[in-house]
């Protein structure tokens, strides 16, 4: 860990009444005290001129100092607040890096406050999206995160696990005596319960990173479906082309909505079907590539048309994906003809279903801005909670068929190093810096 001073300007670039240099490390105070020219004291609010190499004053304004270990960081922390301005902010920035600190690479405040532990992992990133909240349901959902609900969580499986473990690898050191210890133990019951506790926080993890990140909705079906046309009709405008001609979409079409204030990126596909045009062929490849990775699949049926055999192929290639069937169009049918149908049926033409499958959409995160206990995050949390519930689970199996506690505790481990990668116990520096590069520069 680098312990130059760092410093970098803290508000966001423009005009603006208050323009915010921030400084880290063991020159911190010494760099203010020269630009400024005076002394200065810890935690209080000191108004002072700010001067360049040559004594001229470049600006005036608030000066606080937060001294080791009582700071964001755990550093020397000097905050400069000046008016704000492109112009300004470059001189002010620029005269400290001359008195001896240097420019702050990005999240490099922040990955500081990690190192010296004043953050877990999982609450240095809540600050990223703390500040790139989209809503306010996310802002809360971060603020969570950072005060340390979901680290909380996280931790207090690991010690379950880390028990179990010590549990396990006790009653090895015991083999050759009479005693099963494991077969006499109510290890079973533990481990369920475990397994029970992890998935609970990953079901939580999952609505939170959909918060965070957004949904990814695809829509699929064959051509003339009603694809695009449900696109636009979601979007507010005509984003895609719509014709009676099939095969209108050739190419993946991406908008990013919003269904009762949860971030939706919807993907309309080129229509499946079999095609001997290779361009054709190159957009129905695509449309796969981005059906298997969404959140959920809407695959469209024209119930003008009803459930084909091509319908039915397409169906069957989608199991084990989130796919809600709509059949569309249904305003070209009647009555009769709709109560045969068992799933959902929309119109675009007169907007018939469409608020019903919105709140089918949206029933698992619609309770956002009320539920107390949502923290936010990323998709890398949600892997690890897979991982480490797959751990868990083969753990289970192992003993339930052999009640052997070596294999049993290796997936232990590997289940408690999936979780500490969460929050940072264990994290490969390659990691670290992919995460706080992502961060803005004066975090």
């Amino acid at each position: 860990m680098s312990q130059d001073t760092i410093a970098a300007i803290a508000t966001p670039p423009g005009v603006g009444g208050i323009g915010i240099i921030r400084l880290s490390g063991s020159n911190a105070l010494s760099i203010a005290e020269s630009l400024t020219q005076s002394s200065l004291q810890v935690s209080t609010t000191q108004f002072r001129k700010f001067y360049d190499a040559d004594k001229l004053i470049i600006d005036h304004g608030i000066v606080l100092y937060f001294k080791s270990p009582h700071s964001f960081t755990g550093e020397d922390v000097v905050e400069l607040q000046g008016h704000g301005g492109i112009v300004l902010q470059d001189m002010l920035l620029n005269s400290v890096c001359e008195l001896g600190a240097r420019l702050a690479h990005a999240g490099e405040f922040s990955e500081r406050a990690f190192h010296n532990d004043k953050l877990d992992l999982t609450q240095a990133e809540a600050i990223a999206d703390l500040i790139e909240s989209g809503s306010q349901a996310a802002a809360r959902a971060a603020m969570r995160s950072l005060q340390g609900e979901f680290s909380k969580q996280i931790n207090s499986l690991v010690e379950s696990v880390i028990n179990l473990r010590v549990f396990v690898e006790a009653a090895l050191d015991f083999a050759e005596e009479e005693i099963d210890f494991l077969k006499e133990s109510d290890i079973n019951q533990q481990i369920q319960q475990i397994i029970d506790t992890n998935q609970n926080i990953l079901t939580e993890a999952e609505k939170g990173r959909v918060l965070n990140e957004g949904m990814t909705m695809a829509i699929a079906g064959r051509p003339n479906a009603g694809k695009s046309s449900l696109l636009n009709y979601l979007a507010g405008y005509d984003a895609a082309i719509v014709t009676d001609i099939e095969g209108t979409t050739r190419d993946v079409i991406r908008e990013h909505i919003a269904l009762k204030g949860i971030p939706v990126k919807v993907i309309d596909t080129a229509g499946i079907r079999d095609s001997t045009d290779p361009i054709e062929q190159e957009g129905i490849k695509r449309a796969w590539h981005e059906i298997e990775k969404a959140d959920v699949v809407l695959l469209l049926i024209d119930a003008s048309k009803g459930f084909s055999d091509e319908d039915s192929k397409i169906k069957q290639r989608l199991q084990g994906a989130h796919v809600l069937p709509l059949y569309t169009k249904v305003d070209l049918i009647s009555l009769q003809q709709k109560e045969l149908i068992k799933d959902s049926l929309v119109s675009t033409k007169t907007g018939e279903g469409i608020d019903k499958v919105i709140d089918l959409l949206t029933q698992n995160y619609a309770d956002y801005n009320q539920n107390q206990s949502t923290f936010i995050a990323r998709k890398r949390h949600v892997e690890a909670l897979k991982n480490s519930l797959q751990n868990l689970l083969n753990a289970q199996s192992i003993f339930e068929q052999t009640e052997a506690g070596e294999l049993m505790a290796e997936d232990l481990r590997d289940s408690q190093r999936s979780l500490n990668q969460i929050t940072g116990e264990f994290t490969t520096e390659d990691l670290l810096g992919k995460i706080f590069s992502s961060f803005c520069v004066g975090k």
